[in-house]
């Protein structure tokens, strides 16, 4: 079991890697160089949105995993592929949203996903239940991993003698 638990880790892992492999051969299809892979799937994310988001909604939604949220987000203002504003009720925050030139190319990768999603499976494509089970397993796993970090979390308050068990950053 141990092998199968860190082989699905690797996986995953390397699946998500060949995924941006595949969206940075989209942007080259399309004639897109001025960004990457990466920022392409935040822009994407950013557009699956129907409203302005902060840097900490997108991150907290998932949208993107890293430490570099803002240098990928300067890169997606500067190509203009995105615009930031100050929020109106707190001058700390900026909202961020697609500009045209950003929902243009939200367009032709969500076009992207539409035909793998409609690949036919003899060219290896998973099925539509396949594709739910894998989902399923991968949800479990969240919730799993989740759990482990609250209760290490926990734990570490514990041993540094919070009697409360409450985590504090």
């Amino acid at each position: 079991m141990d092998t199968t638990y860190l082989d699905m880790i690797a996986l995953v892992e390397r699946r998500h890697r060949q995924f941006l492999e595949a969206v940075a051969l989209e942007l080259e299809a399309n004639g897109v160089r001025d960004i990457n892979g990466v920022q392409a799937m935040i822009l994407y994310n950013v557009g699956k949105m129907d409203f302005e988001m902060s840097v900490g909604e997108l991150t907290q939604r998932g949208c993107y995993l890293g430490s570099n949220v803002s240098y990928n987000l300067k890169k997606l203002v500067t190509h203009g592929y995105v615009k930031q504003e100050r929020s109106p009720h707190d001058r700390r925050s900026v909202r961020i949203s697609l500009t045209e030139k950003g929902l243009g190319l939200r367009d032709k990768l969500e076009a992207m996903c539409q035909r793998h999603v409609s690949a036919p499976s003899r060219h290896g494509a998973p099925s539509d239940s396949e594709l739910i089970e894998a989902r399923d397993v991968l949800r479990r796993l969240e919730r799993f991993w989740s759990q482990s970090v609250e209760i290490g979390a926990r734990k570490l308050a514990l041993a540094a003698g919070d009697k409360s068990g409450a985590y504090v950053a």
